[in-house]
């Protein structure tokens, strides 16, 4: 038998990294070997399996006895579920100008969830208080959609964190409203590594009611969840996760990801991969001429202003985004596998593009 029937060749370069998205990493070891270990046996479909009773308790352990999760294929399918089991359909979302609600579902929670969203301009990528006070609620008017729910990104969408404090705060002030309170939270763990709590502390602990919880950028294959931590905010979560196209039949290899990644310190470990990463490559290109740093890393992203020029030969060799042409500024994003050799590689090929 030939080598090339034994050992196939890859499709691609594995050498090659990337610094546009956190999605752009494999899949972590630990999960795949999870994967296999689910795949032994028959287990009932559609959720009725153990792994799946196994993550309820593990998340009722991170984040209080009280809590329904419902694992789901993506982060989209996430938002738009939780969404709808919190509104009705004259009801209304108020975000950020930044939310991937907003800019990067292409519409689903407007078309899918039949929702309209109040986006609101941050200088942060966070809602504040006062911020959400901007959007008229206007109850009882028949004319307006009526304010529903607010809901927030941690870490956001341009790379900040919202402290404990600060979700509290705003939960207060939603529920005093009478509003529920949603987190995006596809890097939650990344804002927790960042800030060194818990996810009892930054989630269940500051009163958000529902939670759409990452796992595909921790390091899974394809991993959400839906966790309901206010049940009585929230209504049909079974037949909207049915109707959006996101309950899987084989249950059990979404919810053994998960499982891979939250009932041990996984999650944690990848965010604070990521986290430090980003903060080596703010540190390495700060004092470049060349190269503008507008903002703070917080978590995973770092947001450079470059000239166009130079950041298209150098995204040909390691590929990210831009951000904000306008500007000319660029978003850079670690994952869980990105080394200390990518960053050095990646900074070495900047100062080159810069001299040329």
């Amino acid at each position: 038998m030939s080598d090339a029937t034994t050992t196939p060749s890859p499709l691609h370069d594995t050498t090659v990294r990337g610094f546009a998205s956190d999605n752009y990493a494999g899949v972590h070891p630990e999960v795949l070997a999870a994967i296999a270990a689910a795949n032994g046996g028959h287990q009932v479909a559609y959720g009725e399996d153990d792994y799946t009773a196994r993550l309820q308790e593990v998340m009722r352990g991170l984040l209080g006895e009280h809590v329904e999760t419902y694992p789901v294929f993506n982060g989209t399918g996430a938002n738009v579920v939780a969404l709808q089991a919190a509104t009705d359909r004259w009801e209304s979302v108020i975000c950020t100008t930044s939310a991937h609600i907003h800019v990067d579902e292409c519409a689903a929670p407007e078309r899918v969830g039949g929702l309209k969203l109040h986006a609101v301009p941050t200088p942060d990528g966070k809602l504040t208080t006062d911020l959400i006070d901007t959007v008229p609620v206007r109850d009882g008017d028949e004319h307006w959609p009526q304010v529903r729910v607010v809901s927030i990104t941690n870490s956001t969408e341009v790379g900040t964190v919202y402290s404990p404090d600060e979700i509290r705060a705003i939960a207060d002030h939603v529920h005093a409203r009478g509003l529920v309170l949603h987190l995006d939270g596809s890097r939650i763990s990344n804002a927790a590594a960042a800030q060194g709590v818990s996810l009892r502390e930054l989630v269940a602990d500051t009163g958000v009611d529902l939670l759409s919880l990452g796992g595909t950028k921790a390091g899974a294959m394809l991993a959400e969840a839906v966790v309901v931590l206010s049940p009585d905010r929230v209504r049909g979560m079974p037949y909207l996760r049915k109707q959006s196209m996101q309950l899987a039949s084989k249950m059990r290899f979404v919810s053994a990801q998960l499982l891979a990644l939250y009932e041990g310190d996984l999650w944690l470990r990848n965010a604070g991969q990521a986290n430090a990463m980003a903060r080596r490559l703010e540190v390495a290109v700060r004092d470049i001429d060349g190269v503008r740093l507008t903002t703070a890393v917080q978590a995973n992203a770092v947001f450079p202003i470059l000239d166009a020029e130079v950041a298209d030969r150098l995204s040909e060799r390691f590929r990210f985004y831009p951000w904000d042409e306008a500007l000319g500024q660029y978003r850079w994003m670690c994952a869980w596998d990105t080394t200390e050799a990518d960053v050095d590689a990646f900074v070495a090929a900047l100062r080159e593009e810069l001299a040329r």
